[in-house]
């Protein structure tokens, strides 16, 4: 079984959408009992929040199923649990490998460096932009899938 953990500064926006939708899309591949997925944040400032209004409206747009939960942060420990850490933009990136120490197994990757953008996810929490969220997750997740499936 693979474990993916996306994560991003707050884990109330980017990092659960791109769970959900990464649930979604495995369930319709049937790959949901091969692949195991989980999102955190890098700090502490949305710790025991649920996911934001704006990540719900859009995974209601887009019939995601989704599940009410809380914040958490991103641990060392968590580089033992999981195969690959998932960052949505190059500051999540750096607080990953500041959390870990370091990544000597090569398991920090940036969301959107597996498609041909090669850029940061869209961050919602600034521009109020969710569906430019959207896409770029979705995007990203499908680039995952074939990295993964090719790996």
């Amino acid at each position: 079984m693979i474990k993916i953990m996306f994560v991003c500064h707050g884990n109330i926006c980017r990092s659960p959408m791109a769970e959900f939708v990464l649930r979604d899309m495995l369930k319709k591949r049937g790959l949901d009992g091969k692949i195991t997925v989980a999102s955190s944040a890098t700090s502490t400032e949305e710790i025991g929040n649920d996911i934001h209004y704006g990540t719900r409206r859009i995974l209601d747009k887009y019939s995601i199923t989704y599940t009410r939960r809380e914040a958490v942060q991103l641990t060392r420990s968590d580089y033992k649990k999981y195969d690959l850490f998932i960052g949505m933009d190059s500051a999540n990136i750096r607080n990953m490998q500041r959390i870990f120490g370091s990544d000597p197994e090569e398991k920090i990757i940036r969301l959107l460096d597996l498609t041909d953008a090669k850029r940061d996810v869209a961050d919602p929490w600034y521009t109020g932009n969710f569906e430019a969220t959207y896409r770029d997750v979705t995007d990203g997740c499908e680039s995952l899938i074939n990295y993964v499936i090719n790996k």
